[in-house]
């Protein structure tokens, strides 16, 4: 491995993995630094019928597969672990990786190290994720036509999500833990309008049924004011609508990010340092899409070929 590298990617999802192919390309040899969850979101993801070029739908977990070879055939390099920090001040920029020696050197960086979303922390959650349980009602929304779903949350997230998924359900529960909304009013107001909405309130999912049938039959409930008070729901589909987490933790103090913790960006994908890019979720609030995260891993890798000419030598 060089002492210091042309560009290192960090994140191995559709926004890293497309950077890798066109710095491959442009003979830059990229090392994909892949993190701990590897593919990122989609390879939570069953299956992905809105990714262009395949008409008849691809799964998750084979179309980053299919990327990463992709890439891999262009020459991109890849190495495992994630980054515990970094020193973005010099040049070359340094990143430390965990269980490594010595710090990784490049001349430029590409930050796609994704956002991860927020979940419950149950047990039957993480076994069906994919089969029923969701982040994402605009990637899933569509396999539960006809049918009820759950959204759980009570801000402007939940809200939108929810009123996406009334396209293609028969009705769609807002279950919230409390009464009181963080959702702005009108985004609330525009909620509360569609009949198709009905509203679970002071009440929390205790667990998600069915995992032996690998599949979602209905949730457990408890009421929030009396743990005593417990039923049942039949439903279809849970979508968790309480937010993202981007992982950008590492490069605070850095890199500026918005309150949230998203990188921020100028023309769609320069950070506020030289040399250093981001794609993907890891700055991107509002699409959060495999296909706008692999336009915006092109840009980048676009941009590093561009720096790295400029600052040759």
């Amino acid at each position: 491995m060089p002492t210091t590298r042309n560009v290192v990617i960090l994140g191995s999802g559709c926004a890293g993995l497309t950077a890798a192919i066109y710095c491959a390309r442009a003979g830059l040899q990229p090392l994909v630094v892949e993190g701990h969850e590897a593919g990122g979101q989609l390879s939570l993801t069953t299956l992905v019928e809105n990714f262009p070029g395949f008409p008849e739908g691809i799964q998750g977990p084979q179309l980053i597969e299919n990327i990463r070879a992709q890439a891999a055939a262009f020459g991109a390099e890849f190495t495992s672990g994630d980054v515990t920090a970094a020193r973005l001040s010099t040049q070359p920029l340094e990143l430390d990786i965990e269980d490594a020696v010595e710090p990784l050197r490049t001349r430029a960086l590409i930050i796609a190290s994704g956002a991860r979303a927020r979940w419950l922390g149950l047990a039957s959650e993480k076994a069906l994720i994919g089969h029923g349980v969701s982040s994402c009602a605009t990637c899933d929304g569509f396999f539960f036509r006809g049918k009820e779903m759950i959204v759980v949350g009570g801000g402007d997230s939940a809200m939108e999500e929810a009123m996406f998924l009334t396209r293609f359900a028969s009705a769609v529960h807002i279950v919230h833990r409390s009464e009181n909304f963080r959702a702005s009013k009108i985004m609330l107001a525009r909620a509360r309008e569609n009949e198709k909405i009905r509203w679970v309130t002071n009440a929390r999912i205790t667990e998600i049924l069915d995992v032996a049938r690998k599949e979602v039959t209905g949730v457990r409930l408890q009421s929030t004011h009396d743990s005593n008070k417990q039923w049942e729901m039949p439903i279809a589909a849970v979508f968790l609508g309480i937010g993202h987490v981007p992982n950008t933790a590492p490069f605070v103090g850095q890199l500026s990010t918005d309150p949230d913790g998203y990188l921020v960006t100028h023309e769609n994908v320069l950070t506020n340092v030289a040399g250093v890019y981001a794609a993907g979720d890891v700055q991107d609030r509002r699409y959060k899409q495999a296909i706008t995260a692999a336009g915006t891993g092109c840009m980048a890798a676009l941009e590093v070929e561009k720096f790295l000419a400029h600052h040759a030598g």
